[in-house]
């Protein structure tokens, strides 16, 4: 699934290939892919311009010109892509944005899992999923004393702590096993145990790790691509992430991989000592 690095990405890239770009019609070739009446979602579009791309999270929003904001998420495979409106449609093509300048912004999924739902801009908290988001891993939005404040309400393990976007926004697999590693946590300590110096280094490492990874243009695992059809860059850069078997970098252990709620989670049993204290309750 396309963290917050690699959605922030997809922004980017689509900011530069649609804004502007007036809406001629609109084909949803699979339905359940829109949140709502598909038939009246085509039909709220037509004419609608794009005037800006913004992100919340891993949620794409796509700001039109009459007040309407199309919210986006990708799930597991979604991506966009613009293309010559006569260039042929693959079977995984499930809604197509036809531009009145003769091309047209594509939506591909091949798991068909992703979302869109059109809204009134402004209405973004009606909206399930957005309307209870965490803070921003930035230092403008993520205060450290917010977090653990945040933290202490959870008494489970810190790995699926960080994974709900209540506790913080954007954050998925690959970079919540990073952030645990640079801050040499194991990821089963459980959120409430952590000391305020661990809190920090946590939560400075988030906000480091996620500005590195956009810089990076995302991370490439299986088949994530930006708005332009290229990979990441940060998949380089990983330190834990998809490394069992191999040694850390930091000190020669051999990294191993487990489930942690049901999530294949990557650490290294020297650096991320769990309590002695948690090792038998876990």
């Amino acid at each position: 699934m396309p963290e917050l690095p690699e959605v922030e990405t997809v922004r980017q890239g689509l900011r530069g290939l649609i804004l502007n770009k007036t809406i001629a019609n609109v084909e949803v070739r699979w339905g359940k892919i829109i949140n709502g009446d598909s038939a009246q979602f085509a039909n709220d579009l037509v004419g609608e311009t794009f005037k800006e791309v913004d992100r919340r999270g891993k949620y794409l929003l796509f700001r039109l010109s009459a007040g309407l904001t199309l919210v986006s998420h990708l799930r597991m495979e979604g991506k966009y892509r613009v293309t010559p409106q006569d260039q042929e449609i693959t079977k995984h093509i499930h809604v197509i944005f036809n531009f009145t300048d003769g091309t047209a912004l594509r939506y591909l999924d091949t798991r068909k899992f992703g979302r869109m739902t059109l809204i009134k801009t402004g209405s973004e908290a009606q909206v399930s999923g957005l309307n209870k988001l965490g803070p921003e891993p930035t230092a403008t939005d993520f205060n450290v004393t917010d977090f653990a404040q945040r933290l202490r309400k959870h008494k489970k393990p810190l790995k699926p702590t960080l994974l709900d976007q209540n506790v913080v926004a954007g954050l998925g697999n690959i970079y919540v096993d990073e952030v645990l590693w640079l801050s040499q946590i194991h990821p089963l300590q459980p959120a409430n145990t952590l000391s305020d110096q661990q809190i920090q280094v946590l939560h400075d490492n988030i906000i480091a790790e996620i500005a590195k990874a956009i810089q990076a243009k995302g991370t490439t695992i299986r088949s994530y691509t930006d708005a332009y059809g290229a990979t990441g860059g940060f998949q380089l850069s990983l330190h834990v992430y998809g490394r069992e078997g191999e040694p850390c970098e930091r000190c020669g252990v051999t990294i191993e991989k487990i489930k942690v709620a049901q999530r294949g989670t990557h650490f290294c049993p020297h650096c991320q000592i769990l309590p002695e204290s948690q090792v038998n309750a876990s």
